[in-house]
């Protein structure tokens, strides 16, 4: 099987992780050992931020950076529905609601004219998503949150490697998130961090991640374990090195795919808007003038022939049976795509034959 995504590990991660048990130091009381540290540097230079801050997941960076800007209970916060639950799961964690909006039908990220529209007296934050390793069209949002004196909390947990007019995820928001998740762009196993320009939001998280201590046996705030191993971040800074090769090979695959089944019109391809640069998490198709039933048979034909092809996401969030008590919504473009979309596999494992083989399977399927 062809899987939709797979870790690419290499002997650097393992002499680092050797290296690090060997050390005797898996973790620090406040979660800023010398492993997780040398990660936070890194990786805030790679992403042209002045601060990270590691966390033990991208839903725990997320839920930092929220409580950081002031999100509390009563309060609204926009985003959209066309994403994985975490992100509107923090919001709820805080008594606050998420209010979820459309996106836009050719790249399946929040629409900015939406955002505005949803905007009321009780909204604190926008969280925009940079879904399938392209980054949301931050500008107009950054000038609708400025206009309304909101914050932004990005989540860019999906798009390590992607950029937006020139700048890496998170230079329009006031933090960023980013996941290390076993299928992403680069992994730590589990694992995320808060990125950021601003020195308070900075600030803020790590007392967080480590019980709201300042200091140890010192709580200042009501705070949650979590910490980033030690052994995590010593992947992390391996897989650090080799973004840009990862990155580079999912262009090519992704370029390499279009090219192919840019033969047939009854498939929308991934778009590229000018001044992006997606990233490839995902190498997401539309199966046009289709349902939901026609799409699932080509999946499922798909991976009889080994090819690991998937949905994401066949259930959005505000038709989840959970997140049905904040509102009803009708968003059509978000559920005309999880009815029409579905991701095919575009990782640096993958050979030219590989990416030949997918697309011949896939022309075959919708012809």
């Amino acid at each position: 099987m062809i899987q939709i995504n797979a870790p690419q590990i290499g002997p650097e991660e393992i002499e680092a992780v050797i290296k690090v048990m060997k050390s005797g130091t898996l973790t620090h009381g406040l979660g800023a050992g010398p492993m997780v540290t040398e990660f936070e540097n890194s990786f805030a230079k790679s992403v042209k931020a002045k601060y990270a801050v590691a966390m033990n997941s991208g839903t725990a960076a997320l839920h930092s950076a929220l409580t950081t800007v002031g999100v509390k209970a009563g309060d609204e916060v926009i985003l959209p529905s066309f994403t994985f639950v975490s992100t509107a799961e923090v919001v709820v964690m805080l008594g606050a609601r998420p209010v979820f909006v459309d996106i836009e039908p050719d790249t399946y990220t929040v629409s900015p004219k939406a955002v505005e529209r949803a905007i009321t007296k009780k909204t604190k934050a926008i969280m925009p998503v940079d879904l399938y390793g392209l980054p949301a069209d931050m500008h107009p949002i950054r000038e609708i949150a400025d206009e309304h004196g909101l914050k932004i909390v990005e989540d860019a947990a999906q798009a390590h490697g992607a950029t937006y007019k020139g700048k890496p995820p998170g230079a329009f928001a006031d933090a960023a998130c980013w996941s290390f998740y076993g299928s992403k762009n680069m992994t730590t196993g589990e694992g995320g961090m808060l990125t950021t320009n601003n020195q308070e939001i900075a600030e803020t998280p790590r007392y967080i991640r480590s019980h709201g201590e300042k200091q140890k046996y010192k709580s200042i705030m009501l705070g949650h374990n979590y910490h980033m191993p030690e052994i995590e971040a010593a992947i992390g800074c391996e897989q650090l090195k080799k973004l840009p090769k990862f990155v580079a090979r999912r262009r090519k695959n992704a370029e390499r795919l279009t090219q192919k089944l840019g033969k047939t019109r009854k498939l929308q391809l991934p778009t590229e808007p000018k001044g992006f640069k997606c990233s490839y998490y995902l190498y997401t198709v539309k199966l046009k003038n289709a349902g939901r039933e026609k799409r699932d048979g080509v999946v499922e034909q798909l991976k009889q022939k080994g090819i690991g092809a998937f949905v994401f996401y066949v259930n959005p969030i505000h038709l989840m049976p959970y997140y049905r008590r904040f509102g009803r919504y009708k968003l059509p473009a978000t559920e005309k795509a999880s009815e029409q979309v579905f991701s095919l596999p575009v990782h640096p494992g993958i050979t030219d034959k590989q990416v030949d083989f997918i697309a011949e399977a896939l022309m075959h399927l919708v012809k």
